[in-house]
């Protein structure tokens, strides 16, 4: 059984950092993409970062690019995402995303087969 687990979220101020990680278990993806998504109180999902299998090929949404870094370590099947600068408007669920086959994009809820349960990140202004 496949499980993605994140871990790292929590309260920080405005302007702090938080780094987020997601273990995976049930099956290796250090050949397939791994993201994050984040939801917003009252919002829909939104895409936040994504990296391809090989390290390269990295994706940021406009509102965290400058300011978040995804990585990942294959040999432990785990994807991190370094928070830095953050603002009240980044407060969210984050979801950690992972797939089992080959597709053309990184960005959309559907390009993924595997969703984490979530972890809550609250910035205080």
């Amino acid at each position: 059984q496949v499980q993605l687990v994140e871990s790292g979220g929590g309260l920080v101020q405005a302007g702090g950092s938080l780094r987020l990680s997601c273990a995976a278990s049930g099956r290796t993806f250090s050949r397939y993409a791994m993201g994050w998504f984040r939801q917003a109180p009252g919002k829909e999902r939104e895409f936040a970062a994504a990296m391809r299998w090989y390290g390269g090929g990295i994706l940021y949404a406009d509102s965290v690019k400058g300011r978040f870094t995804i990585s990942r370590d294959n040999a432990k099947n785990t994807v991190y995402l370094q928070m830095n600068s953050l603002r009240p408007e980044d407060t969210a669920v984050y979801y950690c995303v992972a797939r089992s086959r080959q597709r053309a994009g990184v960005s959309g809820p559907d390009d993924y087969d595997y969703w984490g349960q979530g972890t809550q990140v609250t910035v205080s202004s």
